[in-house]
């Protein structure tokens, strides 16, 4: 089974996939990594030079091969990815995969993601730590309805890597 976990930036995404990928004994990836290595530029770049639209399309193409072409995968998305085209129904709608949304709440995302704001393009123009909650609580308000359909979800706030982790193992199997 792949287990592809979603959420927005900040939510843990890499960190827990890559502790699950160890405890099930499953390979890792990073969508983003995938992209940003079969690209050959930085994901900043892939959006200045091609736009978004060609990103998601590039997004959503090596989303399904990643998919298609593995049993045992532990596959860690960007915030956006389920919430473009077609991809949270290919998710949803395929017999070998388990969306899994780590759900943060605001204000951890806020202060998480202030303190990374410099090393996350979207967010690194803003300066406030409000203007930066304001921005995450629009993207929320957009993108909860999708990552709410996932299989499981697991309220991450005070958890640790290996509570999540921990969370995740006992939900599936």
């Amino acid at each position: 089974m792949n287990l592809v976990l979603i959420g927005y930036m900040g939510s843990g995404k890499t960190a827990v996939g890559k502790a699950l990928a160890n405890t099930l004994n499953y390979p890792f990836k990073d969508l983003d990594l995938v992209i940003e290595d079969r690209e050959g530029n930085p994901i900043s770049k892939i959006f200045s030079d091609q736009g978004e639209i060609y990103f998601r399309k590039k997004e959503s193409e090596i989303l399904k091969e990643l998919i298609d072409s593995q049993n045992k995968l532990v596959l860690s998305t960007g915030g956006g990815t389920p919430c473009y085209g077609d991809s949270m129904e290919f998710l949803l709608d395929h017999n070998n995969v388990k969306t899994i949304y780590l759900k943060s709440s605001l204000e951890v995302l806020s202060k998480r993601l202030y303190s990374e704001k410099n090393s996350r393009p979207l967010i690194s123009h803003l300066k406030e730590e409000e203007e930066l909650t304001d921005f995450i609580r629009k993207h929320l308000f957009e993108r909860t309805h999708v990552y709410e359909r996932s299989s499981e979800i697991i309220n991450t706030d005070g958890l640790s890597i290996d509570e999540v982790v921990e969370e995740i193992v006992l939900k599936l199997f």
